[in-house]
């Protein structure tokens, strides 16, 4: 089984001409409201994979919740350890400009109410993947690791955003995930090897002994695992915007492994699984279904 301890959020998204500079104002179009939330994204993304989840969060008391929940509960992920807080539902301000590039703000409220006591009630076996990301307290993603270790569970951290003080978790997990600015970031952290990305998830891989994955947006993604390295290309498609695209990759991954798949076949179901999500608006809706995502791999290899 799948647990992801994270974020859940509303996303509020709008579209502009282009990114603005800091102090200016850009005119803009369409407005929209969809659950996200680092967390929320991949615990979706997962369940579309077809694995079975459980999301572990927080959620405020406002009429933001239910809204922030809804395509999870349609997504059957086990929402029974996301419990509600005093403070508001978290909310991402997320601009999309031209080709789909975007800028986004992440207040956290409920998510910054999870804590130790939320990490050390996760109820963890040797076959299970514990999910992070970095937009929850790191104090409780320190525990949950911890905890994670202790039952023999693998751990997948997504390294987003890149925050400096988590650089110590790193060292803790099985699997890192980094785009490439978080990879550089976290090599340049660690006073590792600054030159190539390949060259840095070797150093990465080499010093923390994990698996380290690299997505590199429309270029695919790359792997390092032990002395194997696989680069796998994204697939051809027209971008509408990156909005939870890596989310899409890094639960599709999970799920991949999570039903025993090795780290390159996991790889290419997750680069597929991330592109598709560049086709539609937004994160959770854009998330694709199993089905749409073997399809287009078997296109690729002429196979479909």
């Amino acid at each position: 089984m799948i647990t992801v301890f994270g974020s859940i959020n509303l996303d509020l998204m709008g579209t502009v001409e282009r990114l603005p500079r800091p102090g200016e104002t850009v005119p803009g179009g369409a407005f929209q409201t969809a659950p996200g939330g680092k967390g929320a994204n991949q615990a979706l993304a997962a369940a579309r994979a077809g694995t079975r989840v459980r999301l572990v969060g927080a959620v405020g008391r406002d009429s933001f919740s239910e809204l922030a929940l809804a395509l999870l509960k349609a997504g059957g992920v086990d929402l029974s350890k996301v419990r509600t807080a005093q403070d508001d539902t978290g909310v991402a301000l997320i601009l999309v400009g031209p080709g789909g590039e975007n800028m986004i703000a992440v207040l956290p409220g409920a998510n910054g109410t999870i804590g130790q006591a939320d990490a050390k009630a996760l109820d963890l076996t040797h076959d299970d993947i514990l999910v992070l990301q970095l937009e929850i307290p790191i104090d409780a993603i320190a525990v949950a690791i911890e905890r994670a270790r202790q039952s023999g569970a693998r751990v997948l951290l997504n390294f987003a955003p890149f925050r400096r003080d988590a650089v110590p978790l790193a060292r803790m997990v099985t699997h890192l995930i980094v785009n490439e600015t978080e990879c550089a970031s976290l090599a340049e952290a660690m006073g590792l090897e600054t030159g190539s990305i390949d060259k840095q998830a070797r150093a990465l891989a080499a010093e923390l002994q994990a698996a380290v994955i690299v997505t590199l947006g429309a270029d695919g993604a790359i792997a390092v695992e032990d002395r194997s390295a696989w680069t796998v290309p994204a697939l051809p498609v027209q971008a509408i915007d990156t909005v939870g695209a890596g989310d899409g990759f890094c639960g599709y991954l999970a799920a991949a492994l999570s039903a025993g798949q090795p780290l390159e076949a996991a790889l290419r179901l997750a680069t597929a699984a991330g592109s598709l999500t560049c086709t539609k608006s937004g994160a959770q809706l854009a998330l694709p279904e199993r089905r749409e995502v073997e399809t287009a791999l078997r296109t690729l290899s002429g196979t479909g």
